[in-house]
């Protein structure tokens, strides 16, 4: 696969971690575990966009896009139909355009300290979670969201990540 990520990170995030490493794995192993696996082979161009902001900015999308007027940590704006997800992965074929994905600097480090792991472990996580739901994965109900889990405990596990659902809140 050949994965192109245009990556924009505010100030806020940590400069010594290097973010497009991050979100190239995050990104790649989400697609070992999505219902699309077959994008992460041939020589198809798969695009996706990352932006790490800041709450305020995450709080207006999430006003304008879910009507919900507060940051959250993970906001993904998918942009492929099922169809094109699943078109031949060949050399010649169209480039795919994912979507954008938007993370939330407060709420990420927040959440990070709450369980006691490093920021960038978080965001990581968010990063795998915000890809599946470009690749059409959904927590809408129970069966979706316990398919949508398993599918991260995997892509987290291909990263050297332990389980963030079962893991103790101060586990580090």
């Amino acid at each position: 696969m050949t994965l192109d990520i245009d990556l924009d990170a505010d100030p806020e995030w940590d400069s010594s971690t290097d973010w497009a490493t991050l979100a190239r794995s995050a990104a790649t192993a989400a697609i070992a575990e999505s219902l699309f696996p077959q994008l992460g082979h041939g020589q198809r161009m798969v695009e996706l966009s990352i932006r790490l902001t800041g709450d305020a900015e995450v709080q207006a999308l999430n006003r304008q896009w879910r009507a919900k007027d507060r940051p959250t940590n993970v906001l993904s704006f998918p942009m492929a139909e099922p169809e094109q997800l699943d078109a031949t992965n060949t050399a010649g074929a169209p480039e795919l355009m994912l979507g954008d994905i938007v993370l939330a600097h407060g709420v990420c480090a927040t959440e990070a300290a709450a369980r006691s792991i490093p920021t960038c472990r978080h965001a990581a996580h968010l990063l795998v979670h915000g890809t599946l739901h470009l690749l059409g994965h959904d927590h809408g109900d129970d069966a979706e969201a316990d398919d949508m889990e398993a599918r991260e405990v995997r892509a987290l596990a291909r990263l050297g990540i332990a389980d963030p659902y079962t893991m103790p809140a101060d586990a580090g």
